[in-house]
């Protein structure tokens, strides 16, 4: 790929048929400057994508800082802070610092944070996608800015990424289900339609189909609402006809909710319950996951930055981080042979 130059304040002056000193002007006093002038000024910088530089003093022409912007979607979700810790350990040890910002898991969010976030200059731009649609940022990649996805891929963009082993993890907790003598094994998750949820969902029907099982939609909870409670999805799941003897649950937030509804059942201690997620009381809980190291995919994916930004216009990758069942107890539940069959 060939890589652009980056525009300059010269750049954008030349196609406005300005000098410098009115271009800079624009950025800073546009008050000062005619409306005619100001719009000439305005849609020469869109057309070259040039972005005002509010550090520009500390940088060379046309360079950008070292540091690297992360978007995340919000803070009290542990896995978020725990990927932006091992983002942090790495690119300290090459210089380099880490600005964190946030969507709010807002999916009109992230081109506005983003756009803040380039705006500054920074080296490079992680995020993990909410939006359908990453291509705002093809002209970014093509001025040199590295982009790297992190546990999810991006969408309508050529970007590097780095995710989990969704569908193995998934596939391997529903084996190991099956082997125990589970046939009815449901599947919560919300939100259902994301890249990771998508890829556990197939591990799981993939799973039951090795088995002869390929009518598992009736043991099936997919929403695509947050404000949907986890709780009312497994307890409607439970209360059916035909309902599960096992439970697998798409993340930690359904894992929990799962939890709440099972409490105080007569069946809590015989229904099987294995949640996707490492949560900080599972172990005490028995609560049977399957786990990843979050922190090693911030440092992996960190290190992928830095290869980018040494090699900007090599091939991209996608690597997968692996994952592992950690077996506690609720997860290596038999079936009760009262309601099996």
């Amino acid at each position: 790929m060939t890589m652009q130059q980056r525009a300059t304040l010269e750049d954008v002056a030349r196609l406005a048929g300005v000098s410098s000193k009115t271009v800079s002007r624009v950025f800073t006093h546009r008050e000062l400057v005619a409306a005619e002038t100001v719009e000439r000024v305005l849609t020469a910088s869109k057309r070259l994508r040039f972005r005002p530089n509010p550090l520009a003093r500390g940088l060379r022409r046309g360079g950008a800082t070292n540091t690297v912007g992360f978007i995340i979607g919000e803070l009290s979700n542990p896995f978020y802070y725990k990927v932006a810790a091992g983002i942090e350990r790495e690119l300290a040890l090459s210089g380099l610092s880490l600005v964190v910002a946030t969507t709010d898991d807002s999916p009109e969010g992230e081109e506005r944070v983003a756009e803040a976030l380039l705006g500054q200059r920074i080296g490079a731009l992680l995020l993990i996608p909410v939006a359908d649609d990453q291509s705002y940022l093809e002209g970014e990649r093509h001025l040199g800015t590295p982009v790297i996805t992190i546990d999810r891929p991006a969408r309508n963009l050529v970007a590097d990424s780095l995710v989990l082993a969704n569908h193995r993890g998934v596939f391997d907790a529903t084996t190991r289900l099956l082997a125990r003598g589970h046939r009815r094994i449901g599947y919560v998750c919300n939100p259902a339609s994301v890249y990771t949820q998508a890829e556990r969902l197939r591990g799981y029907r993939d799973a039951l189909a090795a088995y002869g099982i390929t009518d598992s939609a009736r043991w099936e909870r997919l929403a695509d609402d947050l404000s949907v409670p986890a709780e009312r999805l497994v307890a409607d799941l439970l209360e059916g006809p035909d309902a599960p003897t096992a439970l697998i649950t798409g993340n930690n937030r359904i894992t929990i909710g799962a939890l709440r509804v099972l409490r105080g059942r007569p069946d809590e201690g015989s229904i099987a319950l294995v949640g996707f997620d490492d949560f900080d009381t599972a172990d005490v809980l028995g609560v049977t996951v399957v786990s990843y190291d979050p922190v090693e995919l911030g440092r992996s994916a960190a290190r992928l930055t830095i290869e980018r930004t040494r090699d900007p216009a090599g091939f991209t990758r996608q690597l997968e981080l692996p994952t592992w069942v950690v077996e506690r107890g609720s997860g290596e539940r038999a079936p009760d042979e009262r309601t099996s069959v």
